[in-house]
């Protein structure tokens, strides 16, 4: 009888929590992006950045083009100033091995200032994933916000609802409308296991 051998490494599946990893978090306003991306990276056993492009966005003060008073040249301008800024911050920490996770709104039918935008500045290993929980989680969470951060009920609505056309764009998605954030984060990491393995085609 043969002695039984370790499979080759190459069949061992990947794990996403010792990888050097840069993962884009896209979702609705209100479905939590920001906080699974917070505790994702706070979480990992290697060096982990969270780069949020609202905040980057909010860097700027005086003249600062809020969306919520109208999508125009400026607040695109802004919008693709502060992405420019996120994939430069972002290459820069993986360059020094430190891995990132971005989140942010990308729209599916908005190419012009969608995916190909983010993969063109932090790199082609960018893994993409959505976050998707009901409208009426997402109405929920938007309610308890305050400030430029909380959105009318009918524009949460409006986004949750192009959100969907993110259904058989062949991008890993989450619904993560009964997980609370520690749950969603290792679904995370498990959705990531399998994109790291086969990435997605985008």
């Amino acid at each position: 009888m043969g002695i039984p051998t370790a499979p080759p490494a190459a069949t061992m599946a990947p794990d996403p929590t010792t990888t050097t990893l840069a993962v884009l978090l896209i979702g609705p306003a209100g479905a939590g992006k920001t906080s699974v991306a917070k505790y994702w990276a706070d979480h990992r056993r290697v060096p982990t950045a969270h780069i949020s492009l609202d905040d980057v966005r909010e860097w700027v003060r005086s003249g600062f083009a809020d969306p919520q008073s109208g999508w125009n040249d400026h607040s695109e301008a802004q919008y693709r100033l502060a992405r420019r800024t996120c994939g430069f911050a972002a290459r820069n920490f993986l360059a020094n091995g430190i891995s990132c996770i971005l989140d942010d709104a990308v729209f599916p039918d908005r190419p012009v200032v969608g995916l190909g935008g983010w993969k063109r500045h932090v790199g082609p290993g960018l893994l993409p994933v959505v976050l998707l929980p009901g409208l009426d989680i997402v109405l929920e969470r938007n309610a308890e916000r305050t400030g430029n951060r909380r959105l009318t009920d009918e524009e949460v609505a409006r986004i949750h609802g192009r959100m969907a056309g993110w259904y058989g764009s062949g991008l890993p998605i989450v619904d993560n409308s009964q997980l609370d954030v520690p749950t969603t984060a290792r679904v995370l990491d498990d959705v990531l296991a399998r994109a790291i393995a086969s990435p997605p085609n985008w």
